[in-house]
């Protein structure tokens, strides 16, 4: 079983998530859209692959607005076109914060500024605790999804939905794949002072994800399991 990861930047990794799938017997395939070197000019060319040649998509978080397409460039519209045809094609796929975002935009939902962004570990309501935990889950946003007609709210909190399944294929607002040394990245990257403007404290943020690294293994599991399993109706 083949699983195509669409890794947006350079710090991100599948992390959890991806080791929970190598466990479950995928084959993961890493592709980066948007290299180290053009991090603060990410208007790129990419090509990104054909959905059908793949059992399973996972289109990871991003440090910028899908409607923000000034900034990101034309390679966002190839993006939407690949989600979009992989719910056509059954092929189902995984998105986490900006790949949820992109998963409701491609199919009919939106994306928009939410009304405060959440940094940090935050609890949710869910509606399915054995596959979406109700946290706390690592969050790191400041856009919320319009969820696409026919899509299903799984898991919400004030700010807006957390989770949401669309056919074969799951949307979650957070970070399920986090890892303290993905933490340390962002942070580095300018994610703290990002932190400092919003009244969160980097060293805490950072002491914080890597007394939750076991939970978070366990929920992340959880989590891929419950959409192999629940979601897309895989076999592996």
């Amino acid at each position: 079983m083949r699983a195509l990861i669409v890794r947006h930047e350079h710090v991100t990794e599948p992390g959890l998530v991806g080791a929970r799938l190598t466990e479950r017997g995928y084959d993961l395939t890493t592709v980066t859209v948007v290299p180290e070197r053009h991090h603060h000019a990410p208007d790129v060319a990419f090509d990104f692959p054909d959905p059908a040649d793949w059992d399973l998509i996972v289109s990871l978080g991003a440090p910028w607005s899908v409607y923000d397409e000034s900034v990101i460039g034309s390679w966002i519209g190839d993006e939407l076109t690949l989600l979009r045809k992989a719910h056509d094609l059954g092929v189902p796929v995984l998105g986490v914060c900006f790949g949820a975002q992109a998963l409701a935009t491609a199919l009919g939902g939106s994306v928009e500024p939410s009304a405060r962004p959440e940094i940090g570990w935050t609890d949710i309501e869910t509606d399915i605790p054995t596959v979406v935990s109700p946290g706390p889950w690592f969050q790191w946003h400041y856009d919320r999804c319009v969820l696409p007609p026919g899509a299903v709210e799984l898991a919400r909190n004030a700010v807006g939905p957390q989770a949401f399944r669309a056919g074969r294929s799951l949307g979650v607002q957070f970070h399920p794949e986090i890892t303290t040394a993905m933490v340390r990245g962002w942070l580095d990257l300018g994610g703290a002072e990002q932190c400092v403007r919003h009244g969160v404290d980097p060293d805490e943020l950072c002491a914080r994800s890597r007394a939750m690294e076991p939970a978070a293994r366990v929920y992340a599991g959880r989590l891929v399991d419950g959409f192999l399993d629940l979601v897309a109706h895989t076999s592996s």
